[in-house]
């Protein structure tokens, strides 16, 4: 897959008093992008279920860049910067960008899958990595140890 990319909505209820984007609603969008490429590849939450296995984060951090506004035109991606090759491990960005040109936010999460039932960390199974596999890679995406 060359690209994965979902359009977002402002909503009213996203702002905040300063009449911008609420800092929380950028993870928000992150999560939802995350749990559309997964769905959309057949790893929809029955599945994981039914594997015993689960996403977990143990960082999430973004970086604002511009603000968003009601209105605006916006769209998040999704890329895979980094993991270990059995994909027990892993890093994935999101670049939020406004208006079709503007980068407003990054956001970069480090995560796991979790065996549900051990509640342990736990390596990919196939169907997952084959999933994983087919993430984006960022242009600084690295295999790590």
């Amino acid at each position: 897959m060359d690209r994965f990319v979902r359009e977002l909505q402002v909503r009213w209820s996203d702002l905040d008093p300063n009449v911008h984007l609420r800092h929380s609603v950028y993870y928000d969008w992150g999560a939802f992008c995350r749990i559309e490429f997964l769905n959309g590849c057949g790893l929809t939450p029955a599945v994981m279920a039914g594997l015993s296995i689960g996403p977990i984060l143990f960082r999430e951090e973004a970086l604002f860049k511009r603000e968003i506004r009601l209105g605006d035109k916006v769209t998040i991606d999704l890329t895979l910067v980094k993991a270990r090759a059995d994909f027990s491990r892993w890093s994935i960005r999101h670049e939020i960008v406004k208006n079709d040109e503007t980068v407003a936010a990054i956001v970069t999460v480090d995560g796991a899958w979790l065996n549900t039932a051990k509640r342990k960390i736990a390596i990919a199974p196939q169907q997952v990595a084959d999933v994983f596999n087919q993430i984006p890679k960022h242009e600084t995406f690295v295999w790590e140890e």
